[in-house]
């Protein structure tokens, strides 16, 4: 077994992993891809098509959002906002296409379990049983 001496203790290890990594790679390069991934901005996903009336909802969805929280959010947060507005568009979409009828019943049935402390019943006396008369 090697003597405790010639290992390296965790620190050490991490010390000279630093020096030596600082070395290889040259720091104006690092701060470089950090400004150029900040500055570059982000390609939209692609956004789906809506019709006319689809697209107003959208706007009038994103407005009334801005109206109640845009104190809240920076021009990002706001742009991200608007781009899941018009996302969710083409799922609301499809559930008003759903056609119903007024006496359709529900998909499903809430059938909240609810516990409730029960009171220990009294044990009750035995019935008579009725005498079968003989004629």
């Amino acid at each position: 077994m090697k003597d405790r001496k010639e290992l390296l203790s965790r620190r050490e290890f991490a010390q000279r992993a630093a020096l030596v990594s600082a070395f290889l790679v040259p720091a104006g390069s690092l701060l470089e891809q950090s400004i150029s991934a900040a500055a570059a901005p982000q390609a939209p996903p692609e956004m789906p098509k809506l019709s006319p009336e689809a697209q107003v909802e959208a706007d009038a969805r994103f407005q009334q959002i801005l109206s109640q929280y845009g104190g809240r959010f920076d021009a990002e947060e706001k742009a991200l906002v608007q781009t899941l507005c018009v996302f969710v568009q083409p799922s609301l979409d499809r559930i008003r296409a759903y056609q119903l009828e007024n006496g359709d019943a529900p998909a499903l049935y809430l059938k909240p379990l609810v516990e409730r402390e029960r009171k220990p019943q009294a044990p009750r006396a035995p019935s008579p049983v009725p005498s079968v008369k003989k004629s």
